[in-house]
C-alpha cells in the first residue's frame, strides 16, 4: 500500500475512534445526566473523568498516599485530629476572611487520582464492601498488604461507616448513583453544581478580588472524590453549613474560582480537630471555612 494512502487511512481510523469516544460520553451524559438534570451543565471535572465503556486499568489504580493541598475537607468526627499540612499554607479559615483584598497563601494541585467515573451497570457487577476485599483486590490485580491494597480498604471502610450528627452520607460509586443521592436530598431537579477551577497548579499567594465573593447557598451536598480503583464520591449533606465561590488572583495573574465552604455549627467535631488549634477557637464559637480542592463538587439549589 502506497505511504501516502496507509497515512490517509489511519489518520482516519483515529479520527473514527476518538468520534467513537466522544460519541459514547456525549451518549452517557444525555442519557442519564440530561434527562435527570435538564438545567444543569455538566462541571468540566466530571466531563474529564466520564469512563462510558467502565473499563478500568492497572494504569489506572495509582491511589495516593498523602494528603496535600489547601482544600481540606471535613469528613468523620476523628478527620485531620492531628493532621499536619505545610507551613504558610492556608487551610482552614474564619468566615470574616472573606471579603475583597483579603490574601491568602494557597495551594491547590492537580489531582493524581485518575480514577475513572463508571455507569451504573458496570460499577454495581463490582463488590464494594470490606467483606468482599480479596475479590476486589484480585478483580484490580492489587498485592494484598501493598499500600494501594490498604488505601482501597480505608476508602471502603470510611463509605461503610455512620456518618457525624447532622451528617447524610453515601459514597457513590457511577454517573448515576451520585446524581440520584444529590437530587434526593436537595429535592428537586433546578440544582447547579460548581468545583474548584485554577489556571495552573501553583503555590501562591492570592489575593480575593474586588466583588470577588459570592454566596451560591445556605443549603448543599458536597462529594468528594477518594481514592480508589475508580471514582468513588463521598458525598454528604451537613446542616448549617454556607458555600461560597471565591474569585483570586496572584501576583504573576494565576487566577482560581474556588469553591469555599463555611461550617456554622461545629460543637460535634473532634474537639482536638487541626483547625481549632490553627485558628486559636473553641468549637461552636464562629464559623470554619475551608477551600474544596479541584476533585470535589458542591450542590447547590438554584
Amino acid at each position: 500500500m502506497e505511504p501516502c494512502r496507509l497515512l490517509f487511512l489511519l489518520s482516519f481510523i483515529h479520527i473514527a475512534i476518538l468520534r467513537s469516544y466522544a460519541f459514547k460520553t456525549e451518549n452517557l451524559k444525555n442519557s442519564y445526566w440530561q434527562s435527570a438534570l435538564p438545567n444543569t451543565q455538566l462541571p468540566k471535572y466530571l466531563q474529564k473523568i466520564l469512563q462510558p465503556d467502565g473499563r478500568v486499568s492497572e494504569a489506572e489504580i495509582n491511589v495516593k498516599t498523602t494528603l496535600e493541598g489547601s482544600g481540606l475537607p471535613t469528613i468523620g468526627e476523628d478527620n485531620y485530629a492531628e493532621a499536619q499540612v505545610e507551613p504558610g499554607v492556608t487551610a482552614f479559615f474564619l468566615e470574616n476572611d472573606l471579603h475583597a483584598g483579603k490574601k491568602m497563601k494557597l495551594y491547590f494541585p492537580k489531582t493524581t487520582n485518575r480514577g475513572k467515573l463508571l455507569p451504573r451497570k458496570v460499577a454495581e457487577s463490582i463488590p464494594f464492601s470490606t467483606t468482599k476485599l480479596s475479590e476486589i483486590l484480585n478483580h484490580f490485580r492489587v498485592q494484598p498488604g501493598s499500600v494501594e491494597a490498604e488505601i482501597l480498604r480505608q476508602t471502603i471502610e470510611e463509605c461503610e461507616q455512620a456518618g457525624i450528627k447532622g451528617e447524610d452520607k453515601y459514597c457513590a460509586t457511577s454517573l448515576e448513583s451520585l446524581v440520584d443521592f444529590c437530587v434526593s436530598k436537595l429535592g428537586n431537579k433546578n440544582i447547579k453544581v460548581y468545583s474548584t477551577e485554577v489556571d495552573k497548579e501553583t503555590k501562591q499567594e492570592y489575593k480575593i478580588v474586588d466583588k470577588g465573593v459570592k454566596k451560591i447557598g445556605d443549603r448543599s451536598v458536597v462529594c468528594h472524590n477518594r481514592n480508589y480503583a475508580y471514582a468513588v464520591f463521598y458525598c454528604h449533606e451537613i446542616q448549617a453549613t454556607k458555600a461560597y465561590m471565591v474569585s483570586m488572583v496572584t501576583t504573576d495573574g494565576t487566577k482560581a474560582e474556588a469553591v469555599a465552604v463555611c461550617h456554622t455549627d461545629t460543637r460535634s467535631w473532634n474537639h482536638k480537630h487541626f483547625a481549632f488549634r490553627l485558628l486559636k477557637i473553641e468549637p461552636g464559637t464562629v464559623p470554619i471555612c475551608h477551600f474544596l480542592p479541584t476533585d470535589s463538587l458542591v450542590w447547590v439549589p438554584n
